[in-house]
């Protein structure tokens, strides 16, 4: 299960040196230079180079978004050899939009394996703010929108 202290990773190791900072997977788990994060929630660079970045924290925190929308935890046995939650969510999406399917496309392009693939926090934050709005305007009224409505608010397909 993914914890508050996975994200804002590199928000918090800015003051420490980059050369100090190594993952607790693999690694002395008792360094207190160790970055520590939840199996499954910390970006996969993390494990390679040991370098944080807010890339890496949109990473953690879609993971728990995508956790919350499929109810399967990114560390589920459903998940090996290749299998992941990006995939599964990535491979399931209906052609029709809403505000639910809108926040996954943004999942899935948060979750990216390579950072530089990733949205940025700026960008999702705005879309998610949007699909929040759409959600509530559709709670208010008791039906979804079309998707040139989704697409009007800001959230179009990604």
């Amino acid at each position: 299960m993914g914890h508050t202290s996975d994200f804002g990773i590199a928000k918090i190791t800015s003051v420490v040196s980059s050369t100090t900072i190594a993952t607790s997977v693999g690694k002395d788990q008792n360094s207190s230079n160790a970055m520590k994060g939840s199996m499954g929630y910390i970006a996969p660079e993390y494990g390679v180079s040991g370098k944080v970045s807010t890339e890496g924290d949109v990473y953690s925190y879609v993971i728990l978004l995508l956790e919350m929308f499929t109810g399967r935890r990114p560390t589920d046995n459903k998940f090996q050899d290749g299998h992941t939650l990006h995939n599964l969510v990535k491979t399931s999406l209906p052609e029709r939009e809403s505000w639910s399917i809108a926040a996954l496309r943004i999942g899935i392009t948060c979750s990216m394996e390579s950072p530089k693939d990733r949205m940025e926090i700026g960008g999702t934050a705005n879309k998610l703010c949007s699909i929040k709005n759409l959600f509530l305007r559709e709670a208010d009224h008791g039906g979804e929108k079309e998707e040139a409505d989704i697409e009007e608010e800001g959230t179009p397909n990604i």
